[in-house]
């Protein structure tokens, strides 16, 4: 977990099957990168139909979405101009999706690179929580400016089908990289019977770096709020091993080594 992060490192969150617990994994791994690590860390919900992410870790209504900081790239000149346009949890940045379905079908390629290239400036850690489209144009900015991918999965037939068809899709489209270096997450908040879950984790330990099980727990079940202290010990555990894990691909980031730039002191408040 405590792996040098010397400049800038971004994350991706995806799926091609919603509901198996896609922005939940964002969510955990947002919080534990930003509780357990001295960087900045910021979580960007890139779902292109009103995405939950702010729900799950805010509980109420956010002032300003991707969309007003789009609006507005111009102004954005310290960390504190960023920071408008985000919401704090605990110590972790997060920067909500637009909840008109109409406007945030428009956030596209081109409008994703130009948000994360204001967020690089000011942040060591971007993880963008995806939609499930992976055809959609901002998934494709999201891609090809990933350092680590994280596939989120279930042990069921639907969940691990799709997950495995995730990859398969993004090594035909020339992701293998990606793949090779992705952790794959099993959420255990679905488990079917006729699924052997040891045969599942072994296929993706095969394709991928690495696989982590996240237990089912009451506290995520709600659907409701994420708070780290409020989860049983051994979904933390799995939480922080996953954070632990993508901290071990800053030894090999293929981002620019360039750290983000440092506020005011006048500004140091808002860190």
């Amino acid at each position: 977990m405590q792996t040098q992060l010397a400049g800038w490192h971004t994350v991706t969150v995806a799926s091609m099957k919603g509901g198996i617990g896609k922005t939940t994994v964002s969510a955990l791994l947002g919080l534990v990168l930003a509780e357990y690590r001295g960087d900045r860390v910021v979580a960007l919900d890139a779902n292109p139909d009103a995405g939950t992410l702010a729900d799950r870790l805010l509980g109420q209504a956010v002032p300003y979405t991707v969309r007003d900081l789009l609006k507005n790239l111009d102004t954005i000149h310290s960390l504190t101009d960023v920071a408008t346009y985000t919401s704090l949890a605990g110590r972790l940045q997060v920067l909500a999706s637009e909840q008109d379905p109409a406007m945030s079908e428009s956030f596209n390629r081109d409008e994703y690179v130009a948000v994360t290239k204001v967020l690089k400036r000011f942040y060591n850690i971007i993880i963008t929580d995806s939609g499930t489209g992976l055809l959609h144009s901002a998934m494709h900015g999201a891609l090809e400016n990933t350092g680590t991918l994280v596939i989120a999965g279930a042990p069921t037939v639907d969940g691990g089908s799709r997950a495995a068809k995730t990859l398969d899709w993004l090594k035909e489209h020339g992701f293998e990289d990606l793949v090779s270096n992705a952790v794959v997450v099993i959420s255990l908040h679905q488990i079917s019977d006729n699924i052997d879950r040891g045969a599942v984790v072994d296929h993706f330990q095969q394709r991928c770096r690495a696989v982590v099980e996240i237990p089912g727990d009451p506290h995520l079940a709600t659907g409701g709020l994420i708070q780290l202290e409020q989860l049983r010990p051994r979904t933390r555990d799995a939480a922080i091993s996953l954070g632990a894990l993508v901290a071990d691909a800053f030894h090999y980031s293929r981002n620019h080594l360039r750290p983000p730039e440092v506020p005011h002191p006048a500004q140091a408040e808002v860190d």
